[in-house]
């Protein structure tokens, strides 16, 4: 059975906040997993993250954990000290993780977000093959850590080395580690792929994480997302892994303006009852299914 998760930042406006009270909010809630921000983790102390750990433990709800690079930390940088430092904080960020027992890093950790390609490049090649080889060398210590690296798929306004199911896929076959995987988005999807279906059987075995919300940022359930297609394709890959719904509904402060949440979707919105009838949704498609 599939653990379903929220991610904590739908009801944050800023990205570093306690995250033991939203572990419980997600254990009140109905939810098996709580979603973090894995570079907020990196910075924490060990008494931290073992307090969080310990919290989490004693909720019953598995952490999961997820970051964007930014452009400081780009593993695909032409410049050699940019990757260096990336690098090294995907290193921390890693042994963060391996320190709460392991699991599962997602996000865009093969490049930067969001980002465009450089306005004097008109060919990713060369940032693909560095990204390759930065994520070849990370996955080293992934490996050591009991770490698995889920490569997220964004759409073109917000990456540019790769943006379909198809594309992931060679990616993480170049890169030729058990610890790195795919990292599909319903949100995203939704943008880039032909069906939902045909991105998610393309995944297949390589798929390590799913993120799931509708189309206008919403809880499932409140746009056109078709997820009866989504969760039999689900089920004919037999995929195991952990879903996550990952909601922005709120305007103001720095989540909403990096994810560009500019229209107040939480007008006349209680967010706790919309969670739990969001989960209880998304585990009557998969009982369907």
């Amino acid at each position: 059975m599939n653990k379903i998760g929220i991610f904590y930042a739908y009801w944050t406006q800023d990205w570093n906040v306690d995250f033991k009270p939203l572990v419980d909010k997600a254990a009140n809630l109905g939810f098996d997993v709580l979603e973090v921000n894995g570079g907020i983790l990196a910075e924490m102390s060990p008494a931290e993250r073992k307090a969080l750990k310990d919290h989490a433990d004693a909720r019953g709800i598995s952490l999961s954990y997820c970051y964007g690079l930014p452009a400081k930390y780009d593993v695909a940088s032409p410049d050699a000290s940019v990757r260096k430092e990336g690098l090294r904080f995907l290193e921390k960020m890693t042994r963060a993780v391996g320190e709460m027992g392991g699991g599962r890093l997602s996000g865009i950790l093969y490049g930067c977000w969001p980002t465009l390609m450089p306005e004097d490049a008109d060919d990713r090649a060369p940032y693909l093959e560095r990204s390759i080889a930065s994520v070849k060398e990370a996955s080293r210590v992934a490996e050591d850590n009991n770490v698995v690296y889920n490569l997220e798929v964004v759409n073109r306004f917000e990456q540019y080395l790769f943006n379909t199911a198809a594309e992931a896929v060679e990616y993480v076959k170049a890169v030729g580690s058990p610890n790195v995987k795919i990292h599909l988005d319903t949100y995203h999807m939704n943008i880039e792929e032909d069906t939902f279906s045909a991105a998610i059987e393309t995944a297949g075995e390589h798929l390590g994480h799913l993120h799931i919300g509708e189309n206008n940022r919403r809880p499932p359930g409140y746009g056109h997302i078709p997820w009866d297609e989504l969760v039999s394709a689900l089920k004919r890959i037999d995929y195991q892994g952990w879903i996550v719904m990952e909601p922005f509904l709120r305007p103001g402060g720095p989540v909403a303006r990096d994810i560009r949440v500019w229209r107040d979707l939480s007008v006349g919105v209680d967010l706790d009852e919309e969670a739990a009838k969001a989960v209880r949704f998304i585990r009557g498609k998969l009982a369907a299914a």
